[in-house]
């Protein structure tokens, strides 16, 4: 009996040995395991980190060369507006502006009407205070005077929107309308002046509108004043919107200014 205790007792302390072993076993599997997910977990953190970094470069570079790209166009750009500048200024000479001292006389503007072979219509504007060609070229002039506009731009204009002031277009003479202000084709009369002088200083203050970003001198009488792009238009030229850089102007027929500048040179030539 005695032997069996202690053969079992024997027994019970081997296997506490035995599982004291497996514990302490199972716990070492488990340190290296958990090491070795630790280090993988670095590993991971360290390349994810490098993985950003080289991101971050790669981003900074494009975004340098985005701004190097963008330096670069303004560059161009300014380049190009230097050149066309230099261009303008080369052959400005050219051109013809409608803002300056005029070296034509009334008296030439007249000549270059009955030139022209045409009647003065004295019946229809005497009523708007310009009973002749001769006291008509007079208004232009002062209006023009006033304004600092050559004379001869405006006169020539009228001469070409009313046919020598003979009209027959959407306009009618009783207007004093002598430049086709707010017609826009279709049977549309355009604005109408209270009288002769009205109409010429309306259409002389347009005219200045395009020519120059100068503040007016007299009164506006101008309702479509505000609608100009101010100083679009220094040159007859480019009273044309098809031949202004910009695409703005008076009017949209082809060489309109252009037309205005060959009879400013006829009216010059007598």
């Amino acid at each position: 009996m005695e032997w069996k205790i202690l053969k079992r007792s024997h027994r019970t302390k081997k296997s506490k040995e035995r599982m004291k072993l497996y514990i302490e076993a199972g716990l070492a599997v488990f340190l290296v395991a958990a090491l070795t997910f630790a280090g993988a977990a670095d590993a991971f953190t360290e390349q994810e980190e490098t993985r950003k970094e080289s991101a971050k470069a790669v981003t900074a570079d494009e975004a340098d060369g985005k701004e190097a790209a963008a330096a670069e166009k303004e560059a161009a750009e300014k380049d190009a507006e230097k050149q066309e500048v230099a261009a303008d200024a080369s052959d400005s000479d050219e051109r013809y502006p409608i803002m300056g001292q005029s070296d034509i006389t009334v008296q030439e503007m007249v000549d270059y009407f009955n030139d022209s072979g045409e009647i003065y219509p004295a019946e229809e504007l005497s009523e708007g205070g310009a009973d002749s060609i001769e006291t008509f070229c007079q208004i232009y002039y002062e209006e023009a005077e006033a304004e600092g506009v050559r004379p001869e731009v405006a006169f020539a204009q009228t001469m070409k929107e009313t046919g020598f002031l003979q009209y027959g277009g959407d306009a009618s003479i009783e207007q004093f309308n002598f430049a086709g202000i707010g017609t826009t084709g279709g049977g549309v009369p355009g604005n109408s002046y209270p009288d002769v002088r009205t109409g010429v200083r309306t259409q002389i203050q347009h005219l200045k509108a395009y020519a120059t970003t100068d503040a007016l001198e007299q009164e506006c009488v101008d309702d479509r004043y505000q609608y100009v792009k101010k100083g679009a238009a220094p040159y007859v030229e480019w009273l044309g919107q098809q031949e202004n850089p910009q695409g703005v102007g008076w009017a949209t027929g082809e060489n309109y200014g252009y037309d205005i500048v060959q009879m400013i040179r006829d009216m010059q030539e007598g």
